[in-house]
């Protein structure tokens, strides 16, 4: 699964600020109809660290609400989640009507970096393996819709980035120890991720792999897809008019004078 270093040529930073302000409106709608039409979406994002996950993530709710594209990014499990079953601890961030819900990683830890970093035992990685079709067919076949994309990155691209993070202050917090050892362990993460996608690329749940070298075309083409994935139509909106506001009561007074107020230092 080597990125084979495609689409490396550059696309200029105002036609990309012009295209995805574009598909941020298109968001939009799609939003409208998700709650118009008490849609039940999950988008799941997974790939090789430092692919860039996060930031198509951060464009794609950038310009919606919160309470409809909900992010999910869980931490590792606690003592009580551990004694859980495996799947038991994502459920309970399922869509209920109306809402899209967006994995930043998901079950496929368990495929990934649990069965290479020995977290999971062979029986319980094996188990998975095999069920997570039947799941992911469970929930789709009860009306959820389930999208899955592997963001791809070559390994000098990936090199790259880990060393900006580690020489960028400001990006330090985005490089943990886990990340190291996928770099070390690039291989063995290949052939756990060729191995995963083989067994849990069905009709009812593919993976959309996203090249992912080039972050711009990476986003953008991202987004066209998802957009793509659900079909949607433009809801009906009727432009409210601006209420008259309630008069004045007896010693209102024009601003507010209480607390320490902040100093304008621009």
């Amino acid at each position: 699964m080597e990125n084979p270093e495609k689409g490396k040529d550059k696309i200029s930073r105002a036609d990309y600020e012009k295209e995805i302000a574009r598909l941020q409106e298109e968001l939009v709608l799609l939003q409208d109809w998700i709650k118009f039409k008490g849609l039940r979406v999950i988008v799941i994002f997974e790939g090789r660290d430092a692919a860039g996950k996060g930031g198509v993530i951060k464009r794609i709710t950038e310009r919606v609400s919160p309470r409809v594209f909900r992010v999910v990014a869980l931490p590792a499990p606690n003592d009580r989640e551990k004694e859980q079953l495996y799947i038991q601890r994502y459920l309970t961030h399922f869509p209920a009507s109306g809402e899209m819900v967006i994995f930043d990683r998901s079950w496929y830890n368990r495929l990934g970096v649990e069965h290479v970093m020995g977290f999971c035992t062979k029986q319980q990685y094996e188990t998975f393996l095999s069920d997570c079709p039947r799941f992911e067919s469970y929930l789709t076949n009860n009306g959820i819709i389930l999208i899955k994309y592997f963001f791809n990155v070559g390994m000098e691209e990936q090199e790259r980035r880990f060393l900006k993070r580690i020489n960028d202050p400001a990006r330090h917090w985005k490089l943990s120890p886990m990340d190291l050892e996928s770099y070390r362990r690039w291989w063995e993460y290949t052939e756990a991720y060729d191995k995963m996608i083989s067994a849990t690329h069905t009709v009812n749940a593919p993976w959309h792999i996203v090249e992912a070298d080039n972050k711009r075309k990476a986003r953008l083409n991202c987004i066209s897809h998802l957009l793509s994935a659900i079909p949607y139509e433009k809801t009906p909106f009727k432009k409210p008019e601006l209420p008259k506001r309630t008069k004045r009561g007896k010693g209102v007074r024009d601003t507010l004078e209480i607390g320490n107020k902040v100093k304008e230092r621009y």
